[in-house]
């Protein structure tokens, strides 16, 4: 007898709708995320365009349901390192990393990172911030219990510290905790992997990671946000000035023969979105977003980019930055040709924010290896039908939906999500008749 049991593999939005979905209609779904929490890329958003409405607060209730969600059985810091069988009989072999951490008795409190003396980068604030080596991920996180970095922690590493242990009142500390390899078999896997971000160090004309005021457009997000590392408060990197004059430069590395030919879908309006949340901050900010040709096709997109226009400071050029330099107070350089005015120009700013190219998350690339599905030449999961099965990979039974099959923004991909799960419906319906 076929299984109607579902693996999701990715647990951001997209991955939460298909889960949510399908278990609304009564399939039991394995939701794999290889995070500490699910939430994906979204937790990360401080507003969303067009709307402006708050991330976290959109993203939040979505997160406790599926976590919550009698059909969903979700599976946090999980990977999935192995697949056999076919549609309705596959058998996917998964692996458990230890979190050092006993999840029935921790209690979230925090004590014990606070006691910690190991600070590392926090990677959910781009690394403007440190952690420590026990942390919870984002303050939002479901389940919101402690993980200890394996690769950091010095009671893991040199055998030597302990602190976490020693404050616990729960006793939830297990450092001898070991990974677990679990085969589950469902009767079909929805792929939902999302994307990274591309190395603006391979754009040094930009300046990335010398000039400090040069920031890419999630680290510029996570600035803004009031989780981030300077509580909401904008500032620039290097002196902690206010800025009040920035730059935004489309198509970091996208839409280039020498990096990623193609666009990124959400550059555009993502970047518009920033500009005005910067002039809410300050309401004398002045932002000029450098672009190629603004991409605006959504509904009330158009509208947005005039009233960022109109109503809060922000100024268009079209130009492709030649190279960024750094004046002698910090402040950067941008040089361009101004393909309006026909002239080479340079213009100082206090901020430069890079939309950087989005790509395939690396989750995306080793997964399609394990699940033999094929790829495009961008990394991106092929669609074979992408008109009349636009969720169908070259596999049977293996769907995939959001980013890793192709760029799109938030709406977009839950709306995909949603056609993915009635998609797997429909297929194992048919197959156990």
């Amino acid at each position: 007898m076929p299984s109607k049991d579902v693996m999701v593999i990715g647990g951001g939005v997209v991955g939460m709708q298909v889960s949510i979905d399908l278990a609304n209609m009564g399939y039991k779904v394995d939701l794999v995320e290889s995070d500490p929490s699910i939430g994906g890329r979204m937790a990360q958003l401080d507003k969303t365009f067009p709307t402006n409405d708050c991330s976290i607060c959109i993203l939040a209730p979505k997160m406790i349901e599926c976590s919550q969600h009698p059909n969903i059985n979700t599976m946090t810091y999980t990977e999935v390192v192995g697949i056999k069988g076919k549609i309705g009989d596959f058998r996917v072999t998964i692996r458990k990393k230890p979190r050092y951490v006993d999840l029935a008795k921790c209690t979230g409190c925090g004590e014990c990172a606070e006691k910690c003396p190991t600070k590392v980068p926090n990677a959910f604030d781009m690394s403007l911030a440190p952690r420590k080596a026990i942390y919870i991920p984002f303050p939002q996180a479901v389940p919101k219990k402690m993980t200890i970095d394996s690769k950091r922690c010095l009671m893991l590493t040199k055998g030597k510290c302990g602190v976490c242990k020693k404050v616990c009142a729960a006793g939830a500390i297990n450092y001898d905790q070991k990974e677990e390899i679990v085969e589950v078999k469902v009767g079909a896997v929805v792929v939902c992997t999302g994307f990274d971000f591309y190395d603006m160090m391979k754009l040094p004309e930009y300046g990335y990671g010398k000039i400090k005021n040069v920031v890419t457009a999630m680290e510029f997000e996570r600035l803004l946000s009031a989780s981030g590392p300077t509580l909401g408060h904008l500032k620039r990197p290097s002196d902690g000035k206010d800025p009040h004059n920035i730059a935004f430069v489309q198509c970091a590395g996208s839409r280039d023969k020498k990096h990623m030919m193609f666009c990124t879908g959400v550059c555009c309006m993502h970047s518009v979105k920033e500009a005005i949340l910067a002039n809410e901050h300050s309401p004398d900010t002045e932002s000029t977003i450098f672009y190629i040709d603004l991409r605006a096709a959504g509904k009330g997109f158009q509208e947005y980019l005039k009233r960022a226009e109109n109503e809060y400071k922000v100024k268009y050029v079209r130009a492709r930055p030649g190279n960024i330099t750094e004046a002698s107070d910090g402040s950067p350089i941008i040089h361009y040709e101004d393909m309006q005015g026909r002239a080479i120009r340079a213009k100082q700013f206090d901020m430069v924010v890079l939309a950087q190219a989005l790509i395939p998350s690396n989750g995306t690339k080793v997964l399609g290896d394990i699940l033999g599905v094929e790829k495009d030449r961008f990394g991106y999961l092929n669609i074979p039908e992408p008109v009349m099965r636009p969720v169908d990979t070259s596999v049977p039974g293996i769907f995939a939906c959001g980013y890793c099959q192709a760029p799109m923004d938030i709406p977009e991909g839950v709306a995909q999500a949603s056609g993915a799960a009635a998609r797997v419906a429909e297929t194992l319906e048919v197959l156990s008749q």
